[in-house]
């Protein structure tokens, strides 16, 4: 099932990041192109963006952005809607600064897709074709969450009320997966607030959830469940062990 919106539907990926955490494997490689069953992150999303409809993709990068480039170049040099930007603060800041290098490009209908999030191409027409909200927040769900989690809690009518690392226990029904679809007037709505955000400097060091939790405050964020869809988040050495399993495609 492909996008039936009007008009197509930008992406934007936030892969300035090094992954501290990853190393030795990100010393000198940016983490969206580690490889997962042979084949780099980013390669992967932009793939899956590509099998969704998706053609017009921005990425945003930092750490080594030549390696990007020469990736781009060998893959996706026939399609001229995939671009670069560079956000040259990804050492002092979050992503939501990347957000903010990437405001631009805020016009109209568009995906946020976290750097280190792998997925398939039937779990983004999934999200793509949920029902209308001004943003949608893809979420999974398990039985516990650890701390790193991005957690997220729902209303009864799968709205999101937080979202956040810090969520109480309690509180807690599902988890983001570092995927959100912004539509309609979520778009100038979610633009307005990261060039709010970034006027304040201790905003620098935010994540970009920070305004989903504000937004969603208002009544602004659905949530779609991906559960039974193959994604994996990327953080640490065994999650790429995990994700090379998942997306193995020679596995029976």
């Amino acid at each position: 099932m492909t996008n039936q919106t009007t008009k197509p539907v930008k992406a934007i990926i936030l892969s300035a990041g090094q992954g501290r955490r990853l190393l030795p494997l990100t010393e000198n490689t940016p983490k969206c192109l580690l490889p997962v069953a042979g084949k780099p992150v980013l390669a992967w999303q932009i793939d899956a963006l590509l099998a969704a409809g998706v053609e017009e993709v921005t990425i945003i990068t930092g750490f080594q952005v030549a390696q990007i480039e020469e990736l781009l170049q060998q893959r996706h040099a026939h399609h001229p809607k995939i671009k670069i930007l560079f956000n040259p603060f990804y050492e002092v800041a979050d992503n939501l600064a990347s957000c903010w290098i990437a405001r631009t490009e805020m016009d109209s209908d568009f995906l946020i897709l976290n750097g280190d999030t792998v997925i398939e191409t039937a779990l983004l027409d999934k999200v793509l074709n949920s029902e209308f909200a001004p943003i949608t927040l893809s979420v999974d769900f398990k039985d516990s969450y650890d701390a790193d989690d991005m957690k997220v809690q729902l209303n009864a009518d799968g709205w999101v009320q937080q979202v956040s690392k810090i969520v109480p226990p309690h509180q807690v029904n599902a988890e983001s997966i570092g995927l959100i679809y912004f539509r309609g007037n979520g778009v100038p709505l979610f633009r307005q607030a990261v060039e709010e955000a970034l006027r304040h400097p201790a905003e620098l060091k935010s994540w970009y959830l920070s305004i989903i939790d504000r937004l969603a405050k208002e009544h602004l964020v659905n949530s779609c469940s991906i559960n039974g869809f193959r994604w994996c988040e990327i953080d640490f050495i065994e999650d790429l062990a995990r994700a090379g399993i998942i997306f193995d495609e020679n596995a029976s």
